[in-house]
């Protein structure tokens, strides 16, 4: 472990990324960043990782148990950038992670070292300056103060150089800013609209003011004293807009767009109609960065200039009022995506959210750290059902709730949903008795509040419960109690067309396959109308399962292929697996042991990811069982382990594409012996 130090501004950030990338192709397994700027929780650390790495556990284990497995064998680079606001939680991930990955190693970017053991810290030292009454360097010889800063100036003009005109007000600058980098690019963004000359002259008043004629500092208050007159000079020549929006940019983590900028930091004094020019304007004073282009424009704040803003946010006494405001443009996002999810733009839901999971977590962080909030934090962790459970974050979607659960049990409809949203994803990570606790919570909950919807969502997961644990006549009558519920109350959406195709499972695994085919042709009309596809994926499992045992064999693939592609796509790994196991079985029958066996090793290795394997439940687990028996009968015991072991060294894109068909089988057995001839 190396961990990058130094002071704001210094370029820890730019230097540990550019030596990632210097090293990828030496890692077997690459080289990954993981930005830790934008949160503000040292429990969120292991997740953030599992997202940069996308490690997809939705298990019940703690989150660094599942990131010392994926990590055990693999060689790789891992940077954890910025990480002293979050350092004894860095550390603590840091120690556990190294321990359990002899191949890991790992570069983090910290004001202050970790105080890892083993860890090497290299302090990094502002870019060397020139001495403004040498003679003028060569390009080639130029110290890198001097190179950046025309490189800066350049890019800020069209047309800046360094010549024999100009080298000795440039020296000067480069070594008065003490050759930091962000001193060094702010002050080169002010040449639009400086001339040289002025910019090193305002600059020296600056100096000469906030040192008030004492010379004796020493380097580091120096160098301190180099960025903070340079950001506050930048600031001071900002327009009173640009001013007031930069300190309320501060409350967003990591990046975010211009509609929410006009909606958190718009009002009177800047209006939302002035939020685009001055955008602009930020980004001209090298305040702003500007990520993407088009319709997918995105703006960030270096982290050195969000803490200036949030200084300047405190100081004007506005932290909490632009913090609620912040919060409260997230919640009506995640709101609006809830009602929006039951439709045709889910992926693209699932891909704004995820470009939106930092400042969504911020959100919730707000809610569950600010007195008298609880209760909202309960409304967003409940509102973001279909996120944790459709779109593979269930372990972060149980923190939420957990942390929520347990700040505030005023008996709430806020918390009749938090409960039954949390044992929801209780059974989808495999514990089923946690589960059970928190849906009769939930119901109780919904009854004393009075809120039949919360009551109909807490008895349909206790139909998925006993689905899972085969005590089908329970879910059966669970089930149609919750599905006269939803019809009662006027409701179809997600819930709704999900409880209809569990229910058809019930029915399936009882016998009565055609009643079952009729239900899920029905869900499947439904989400073909309304463009809905996560629960097709369910359905489509069924119907295959459906049209295997009527001799379909053909249709079942296509139909299972169907199911695995559609879940990839919100990363749901208990219908990508159930699909597999599906298809292992259709190999097997087919001809094709030894991918049957692959499949079901590649299948063995996700359900380690997804908690007890088929659930434990013996009518999901038949047809693997079925699959295993026809496998080993063609191959014998020890040809079947080894094929087995082959599919577990699959990851879960390999394993999918070999599902599909996008990668090549093994050859069925009469090819391989024709070819052997």
């Amino acid at each position: 472990m190396v961990t990058v130090t130094g002071v704001g501004g210094v370029g820890k950030t730019r230097v540990a990324l550019e030596t990632a990338r210097d090293l990828e192709d030496g890692f077997h397994d690459g080289a990954w960043a993981v930005p830790l700027s934008g949160l503000r929780d040292g429990s969120l650390v292991g997740h953030a990782i599992a997202r940069a790495l996308r490690v997809v556990d939705q298990t019940a284990r703690p989150q660094l148990d599942v990131l010392a497995d994926h990590l055990s064998g693999k060689r790789l680079l891992l940077v954890l950038d910025t990480c002293e606001h979050l350092r004894d939680a860095c550390a603590g991930v840091a120690e556990v992670l190294l321990r359990a990955a002899p191949g890991l190693h790992l570069l983090a970017t910290s004001r202050q070292a970790l105080g890892v053991s083993g860890e090497r810290v290299l302090k990094l030292a502002p870019l060397e300056t020139a001495d403004p009454e040498a003679a003028p360097a060569d390009t080639v010889a130029r110290p890198p103060a001097v190179t950046l800063f025309e490189e800066r100036a350049a890019s800020a003009t069209g047309g800046f150089a360094v010549g024999d005109d100009n080298w000795r007000t440039v020296a000067r600058l480069c070594r008065r800013l003490e050759g930091l980098p962000l001193a060094l690019e702010l002050a080169a963004g002010q040449l639009r609209r400086l001339s040289l000359e002025q910019l090193s002259d305002r600059l020296d008043d600056r100096f000469e003011m906030l040192v008030d004629g004492t010379a004796d500092m020493s380097k580091d208050v120096s160098r301190h004293d180099a960025l903070r007159t340079t950001v506050g000079w930048s600031h001071e020549l900002c327009t009173r807009q640009e001013r007031l929006l930069w300190a309320r940019l501060s409350v967003f983590a990591g990046d975010f767009d211009q509609r929410a900028v006009e909606h958190v930091c718009g009002d009177g004094v800047l209006p939302a109609d002035r939020v685009s020019v001055t955008l602009a304007g930020l980004v001209d004073k090298s305040i702003l960065s500007r990520v993407g282009d088009g319709e997918g424009v995105r703006y960030r704040l270096l982290d050195t200039l969000r803490e200036y803003g949030s200084k300047w946010l405190g100081e004007l006494g506005e932290q909490q009022k632009f913090r609620g405001r912040h919060r409260d443009w997230y919640l009506s996002l995640v709101q609006q995506c809830e009602l929006e999810w039951f439709g045709a733009d889910q992926k693209e839901i699932f891909k704004r959210l995820l470009r939106e999971h930092a400042n969504v977590s911020a959100a919730l962080d707000y809610c569950l750290t600010t007195p008298g909030q609880a209760q909202t934090g309960l409304r967003m962790a409940g509102a973001l059902c279909f996120y944790w459970v459709g779109c593979g974050f269930l372990a972060e979607g149980r923190y939420w709730l957990d942390r929520a659960l347990a700040l505030d049990a005023d008996p709430t409809r806020a918390r009749a949903k938090a409960l039954w949203v949390n044992g929801y994803i209780a059974i989808k990570q495999g514990d089923t008795d946690a589960a059970t606790a928190l849906l009769e919570a939930g119901r109780a909950e919904a009854l004393r509040t009075g809120d039949p919807i919360a009551s109909a969502n807490a008895v349909h997961r206790l139909g998925c419960v006993a689905l899972v644990t085969d005590d089908h006549a329970t879910a059966a009558t669970l089930f149609k109690d919750a599905l006269a519920a939803y019809d009662s109350l006027g409701e179809l959406n997600t819930s709704v067309i999900m409880a209809r195709a569990e229910y058809a499972m019930t029915v399936a695994f009882q016998g009565d396959l055609p009643f079952a085919v009729e239900l899920c042709e029905e869900v499947r009309a439904i989400c073909e109308e309304r463009g809905e596809r996560w629960v097709r994926a369910y359905a489509l499992y069924v119907l295959a399962f459906a049209a295997w045992t009527e001799g379909r064999v053909q249709d079942a693939t296509v139909l299972a292929r169907k199911c695995v592609d559609i879940s990839r796509t919100f990363h749901d790994l208990v219908c990508a697996v159930l699909g597999i196991e599906l298809l292992a079985l259709f190999h097997a029958a087919g001809g094709r042991p030894r991918d049957a066996a692959a499949l079901q090793g590649a299948a063995e290795r996700i359900w380690r990811t997804v908690g007890l394997p088929l659930f434990g439940s013996a009518y999901f687990n038949a047809p693997h069982c079925e699959g295993e028996a026809l496998a080993r009968q063609a191959l014998g015991d020890e040809a079947y382990r080894q094929f087995f072991v082959q599919g577990t060294e699959l990851d879960l894109d390999q394993a999918v594409a070999f599902a599909m068909g996008e990668r090549p089988g093994f050859l069925p057995l009469a090819e391989a012996s024709d070819r052997r001839r």
